[in-house]
This record gives structure tokens, C-alpha cells and sequence, in this order.
């Protein structure tokens, strides 16, 4: 059996207002739940419909764009474009004298965990690199 939720507790799992899911509810982006009033009840396919629509939104995308999207028409979603005053975090990786990585974690989807593992990842495969360098052929 598939879990249902009430609309607090899907709430609570995508982290957005009850009255923001009820817009989007309202306007068509998100699927009218089971039941009625309080006794209405929610389940994976909303709570999918949400963590989307929250993506999106983060990514800089109109509600209207949104909709397109949810429709089925083109799934790709643009890298948001840089303005003037845009803040971005990027970690960036010292290898050695010359060489850095720059990682932008939001716009790849890593968390900061794969940035770790990534970042270890690359130190070891330099590390192997300069050892062989370093090693005479025979």
C-alpha cells in the first residue's frame, strides 16, 4: 500500500506553506487530493508534483513555464542565466600550482558530500598521475 498523507505532513516533507500547495492546487499544477476538506489526502504523485514544481522554481522558472513543463513539453531545464548581483557558491579545489577545479554544487545537483567525495576522487587520481611522473620507465 502506497503511504497518503494529510496536507500538513506533505507540507512538512517539501517544505512549503499549506497555502502555497493549495495555489498550486487551485491552479491546476498540482492534482486535486483525495477527499475533501480536512480528510483529503495526499500521495506520491503530489508529493513528486511539488518536489518539481520547487526545483523549477529555484531554477528561476514562471509558474506558467511550470505548467508547460508539467503538461509534458520539453523536459530540459535551462541553466538559469547569470545577472548583475547574482550570488553564487562555488567551491573551488586547489590541486597543485596551475591546476584548480571549480565546482558549482547547485547547478550540478551535488550535494556537499559528493562535492567531498569528487573533490578526494580527483586528489587521488593527481596523486596517482604525479606517481607515475615521478616513477622511471623501464
Amino acid at each position: 500500500m502506497t503511504p497518503t498523507y494529510l496536507l500538513n505532513e506533505l507540507c512538512a516533507l517539501v517544505d512549503m506553506p499549506i497555502r502555497t500547495v493549495r495555489y498550486y492546487v487551485q491552479q491546476g499544477l498540482v492534482e486535486r487530493p483525495q477527499g475533501e476538506t480536512r480528510a483529503a489526502r495526499y500521495g506520491q504523485k503530489h508529493l513528486d508534483q511539488l518536489l518539481l514544481i520547487k526545483k523549477w522554481t529555484a531554477a528561476g522558472l514562471s509558474l506558467e513555464r511550470i505548467r508547460e513543463l508539467l503538461a509534458g513539453q520539453e523536459t530540459e531545464v535551462p541553466a538559469r542565466s547569470k545577472r548583475r548581483g547574482m550570488l553564487e557558491v562555488v567551491s573551488r579545489l586547489h590541486i597543485a600550482d596551475g591546476v584548480e577545479l571549480v565546482i558549482e554544487p547547485s547547478r550540478a545537483g551535488l550535494t556537499p558530500e559528493q562535492v567531498r567525495e569528487l573533490s578526494q576522487g580527483v586528489m587521488a587520481l593527481f596523486d596517482a598521475i604525479e606517481a607515475q611522473t615521478k616513477t622511471p620507465q623501464a
